[in-house]
């Protein structure tokens, strides 16, 4: 699924990055992404009235190209200037060794995930996958058979 993802444009990554954070259950949001987003691909409204937001970055890169530290460090930014607490970093690709030192320095909420954790995730809420087949394994139920 990784390398399907990396043959899609940037526009359906960022809408199936939009819809794995939806059926996560974060709620609506909007694909902001386009040239000079300002690092922002997205906005999910966490609640009904869009009072706690979060922001994501999408990027979709070969499996030879990791996203940078300065990339991450720009996102940590972005979200400073906005005024937004949380945030989500995906990529098709993998992070950087010092990714996670670079968010810790920030009091923000953010989240990296790796290409692979994208399709663990897309695996687990149905996304981009159908079910070919479900197996209903039965097992006696002794609470039926106990008389009073």
């Amino acid at each position: 699924m990784l390398v399907r993802l990396r043959k899609e444009s940037p526009q359906f990554f960022e809408k199936a990055v939009l819809g794995l954070l939806v059926s996560m259950g974060y709620g609506e949001g909007e694909v902001t992404g386009k040239s000079g987003d300002g690092g922002v691909d997205g906005i999910v409204n966490e609640d009904k009235l869009g009072l706690d937001k979060i922001y994501f970055q999408a990027k979709r890169f070969d499996e030879d190209s990791p996203v940078s530290a300065s990339m991450i460090r720009d996102f940590v930014g972005t979200l400073e200037l906005n005024g937004v607490n949380k945030g989500v970093f995906i990529t098709t690709s993998r992070f950087p060794k010092d990714a996670e030192q670079v968010i810790a320095g920030s009091h923000k909420s953010i989240v990296l995930l790796n290409g692979n954790r994208l399709v663990q995730l897309m695996i687990e809420h149905n996304l981009g996958v159908n079910s070919e087949k479900i197996f209903d394994v039965k097992k006696i139920d002794s609470d039926y058979f106990l008389e009073d």
